[in-house]
């Protein structure tokens, strides 16, 4: 079997295991692979190509690696609208049951239910904000 075909092979199993690890080193040295095998498709002897091969995925590593690696691991987006609500604790306004109920929540009415459907929550009493469905605040109490 020609060496250019081993290098090309070797880049394709480096692609498929990067789209499992997200990790950019094994897309990387899938490149280095790529332009080994181009190089031994023109020709150059085994100890050549592994110096190309050696080069081209230390310069992928070393400089392309960390700038790949910087825009991955962007600060998260910051929540808004209902959203932003979900974690948020809310005072009990009318009792919530897991059929109705008044809570407020950073200054605003919502209606609400309990998350847990079995759970009565008295007024007054504090709880979290597990979800937002249409107008409507699932709540749990803190206590539990």
């Amino acid at each position: 079997m020609e060496l250019w075909v081993i290098w090309l092979v070797l880049a394709v199993v480096l692609g498929i295991a990067e789209i499992f690890t997200l990790t950019a080193a094994l897309g990387l040295l899938g490149a280095a692979s790529l332009v080994t095998a181009a190089a031994a498709a023109l020709g150059l002897p085994l100890p050549l190509q592994l110096l190309v091969f050696a080069l081209s995925s230390a310069a992928g590593i070393v400089v392309i690696r960390p700038i790949a690696m910087r825009h991955i691991r962007q600060p998260q987006l910051q929540r808004f609208g209902v959203e932003a609500l979900v974690g948020k604790p809310a005072y009990v306004v009318k009792e919530v049951t897991g059929r109705e109920g008044r809570v407020r929540i950073g200054g605003e009415e919502w209606s609400a239910r309990a998350y847990d459907e079995t759970l009565v929550i008295p007024e007054g009493a504090t709880v979290d904000v597990i979800e937002i469905e249409g107008a409507t605040a699932l709540v749990y109490p803190r206590e539990y």
